[in-house]
């Protein structure tokens, strides 16, 4: 079938191009050069006046895995919020915070989204996460295997292994848990809240394994590099919501050595301690080492207010803000040797002096890092906010107007202790195209994603100008993905299943004989059990399995 997408004023930053108008064609699910004449058109689009990108893409969102699951069953209350009900074309499903699957993936698509990665994807519940994953219709999917706090990798530090021991290892853990990329999570934070430590810093050693989190980062971020894995090592840093954390994350950006390192969730990295309330914000000393340090990317993790709940591998900082919960209710556990878990829901409150400081840092970093190809917008979804509430994060961005008027209502302590209404800068259509498209594909390490070109997917998004910029990102005209209508006037009218896009790195095949005495003495499965096949993630017809290529390493 061959597709014509005629006059759409065309945002597509991976081909250079920047508000030009041009016809576009589709075939056989890609974007094709145009036909020669006389070459029937199946189907033409007139898009003459409407804003034309490729689908967007959500690198950081917690969509698959055990947390989320638990996340539902704590707010049912909230769960029933926004229900979707069943249809020729949908399944019934609900949630607001956090989303049943089917919504989430209707949800996304709505909004004109093609693509969202799992950020936290535990070696040891990878399948249960990819089973959940695949439950998500229309968008594509990924995840980042968690590692940093896992007994083996400590002990193989601990032991003082080569570099080479461990880039196997990373790379065996990658194929084994179908990953695309590597995080890490509050660098051995996570195993020393289990021999009860309390906080671990930079520099501070884990008492059982006398390895600090700095170590962990640097093997981290080499194996990635050396086994030649597009998207860099992933890092939710050490002392995550702690005032005077900004001086821990410009010490880690400063301490890797030039490695590259993409920073996560970073509005909650960058706080001070200044003032009455001995909290400030760090957002310009954070943009400003952001500019400095090419070899850094970050997300953002924007809060916004109202109810939501946070869901992390961080059991150490979660333990730290149970008491913070609203409701009043929380669940931190112990994941076997591999990492922790700690769910708690909450309410961001604009007159809360932290909670309203926090949104304008967040803001802050948005507007001062002069690069938009090395920052990403995210809300750390369901931690900041739900992923829902993106068109409103895209008119703040977007419209300084709109943001100071925003900013003259929340707590007016917090209005002191910012330079938000100060900041010109407002986000340009190509600016947002690049955050949440060309940008996060380049990335992750996505190939033939976030582009308009000849050759790439057609996913495709189509917006309606308007100069309420929230109004406009919330209700696309039409969304396509791989060149099959889904969305129309922000409503899906079909449903397909995406591709689950993973790397293979290469390791000595010979790490399995050590795994294998490790798995028998101190795992609840064996090794076998633990390693993913293909076909279990294109079972059931749910989507396709997508191998992208390594970065050459000389």
């Amino acid at each position: 079938m061959l597709i014509k997408l005629t006059g759409g004023t065309v945002y597509d930053p991976a081909s250079g191009i920047d508000g030009q108008v041009q016809t576009l064609y589709v075939q056989d699910g890609r974007f094709v050069k145009p036909p020669a004449e006389g070459v029937k058109i199946d189907k033409e689009y007139d898009l003459k006046d409407k804003v034309v990108m490729s689908g967007a893409i959500d690198m950081h969102t917690h969509i698959g895995g055990g947390k989320g699951n638990i996340a539902r069953m704590l707010i049912p209350e909230d769960h029933r919020k926004d229900p979707v009900h069943r249809s020729d074309i949908t399944r019934s499903g609900c949630g607001h915070a956090m989303p049943s699957t089917f919504t989430t993936g209707y949800r996304y698509a709505e909004m004109g989204y093609t693509a969202g990665f799992e950020p936290a994807l535990l070696p040891i519940n990878a399948r249960q996460a990819h089973m959940e994953m695949a439950d998500i219709p229309i968008l594509d999917k990924g995840g980042y295997v968690m590692l940093g706090s896992d007994d083996y990798l400590l002990r193989m530090l601990t032991a003082k292994k080569d570099q080479k021991a461990i880039n196997d290892y990373v790379a065996w853990t990658m194929n084994a848990a179908k990953a695309i990329g590597v995080k890490v999570v509050n660098p051995g934070g996570i195993n020393a809240f289990k021999f009860n430590q309390r906080q671990l810093d930079l520099d501070e050693k884990n008492s059982h394994y006398q390895v600090t989190p700095r170590e962990i980062l640097q093997v981290l971020a080499t194996a990635v590099k050396e086994i030649g894995v597009k998207h860099p090592l992933h890092v939710h840093g050490c002392n995550l919501g702690v005032p005077g954390n900004v001086e821990t994350t410009l010490n880690t950006m400063q301490g890797i050595g030039g490695l590259p390192m993409h920073l996560t969730h970073i509005q909650f990295h960058s706080y001070g301690t200044e003032g009455d309330f001995k909290f400030s914000s760090g957002g310009a000393a954070i943009a400003e080492a952001i500019n400095k340090h090419k070899n850094i990317t970050a997300d953002v993790g924007q809060i916004l207010f109202g109810q939501t709940i946070t869901a992390s591998g961080d059991n150490m900082r979660q333990h730290a803000n149970h008491g913070f919960a609203n409701p009043n209710k929380w669940v931190c556990m112990d994941i076997e040797c591999d990492a922790g878990c700690g769910v708690v829901p909450f309410k961001y409150r604009d007159q809360n002096f932290v909670n309203a400081l926090q949104w304008a840092i967040g803001l802050e970093i948005f507007l001062l890092v002069d690069d938009p190809w090395r920052i990403f917008l995210t809300t750390d979804h369901p931690n900041g906010a739900p992923f829902t509430t993106y068109p409103h994060l895209i008119r703040l961005l977007m419209d300084k107007s709109f943001r100071n008027d925003m900013l003259a209502t929340i707590h007016p302590e917090a209005q002191k202790m910012t330079t938000l209404a100060s900041i010109d800068r407002e986000y340009s259509l190509q600016e947002i195209a690049i955050l949440t498209r060309a940008g996060a594909a380049k990335l992750v390490g996505l190939e033939d994603r976030g582009s308009l070109a000849e050759g790439a997917w057609a996913d495709i998004t189509v917006y309606t100008e308007d100069a309420d910029r929230e109004k406009m990102f919330e209700k696309p005209d039409y969304v396509f993905k791989d060149g099959e209508l889904v969305v129309v006037d922000g409503k899906v009218v079909h449903t397909k299943w995406g591709t689950t896009h993973i790397v293979r790195p290469d390791w000595d095949i010979s790490v399995e004989k050590d795994l294998q005495k490790y798995f028998d003495r101190f795992m609840t499965m064996k090794v076998g059990n633990f390693k993913i096949s293909d076909d279990e993630i294109t079972e059931d017809g749910r989507g396709s399995l997508t191998v992208h290529g390594l970065n050459h390493v000389t």
